[in-house]
Order: structure tokens, then C-alpha cells, then sequence
């Protein structure tokens, strides 16, 4: 199953970095104000970028970078 590191510009122009396996449903969730801490006080503006990787365990290292 793919994974994908997500990129979220924040409405302060800060960048939120998560991974997720459904990126739209999990941006979705966090547009909500159901996401990351980060992100209810940070609202989202935008889905910046996105980058697939085989599994969770390589893309929590790609976002931990």
C-alpha cells in the first residue's frame, strides 16, 4: 500500500508536513479542524505538494527530514 508525504500551507504561511494513506480525506480532516493539533491553531490554506513512497515506514523518514 502507497503512502504519501503531504505538504500544507498554513493561513499564518507556516508549512505543515503529515502522511497519510488518503491525502484528500486527511486534508479534509484537517481543513475541519479534525487534524493535527498544529493545524487547529494553523488553519490550512492550501495542499502544497504531495510525494508517494511504498510504505509508511520510508515516508516517516521522508517527513521526519
Amino acid at each position: 500500500m502507497a503512502w504519501f508525504l503531504y505538504l500544507i500551507e498554513c493561513t499564518d504561511g507556516s508549512i505543515y508536513t503529515g502522511i497519510a494513506v488518503d491525502v484528500a480525506a486527511r486534508y479534509a480532516a484537517h481543513a475541519n479542524g479534525k487534524g493535527a493539533r498544529y493545524t487547529r491553531s494553523h488553519p490550512p490554506l492550501r495542499l502544497l505538494a504531495t510525494f508517494e513512497y511504498a510504505d509508511r515506514s520510508t515516508a516517516s523518514k521522508a517527513e521526519y527530514q
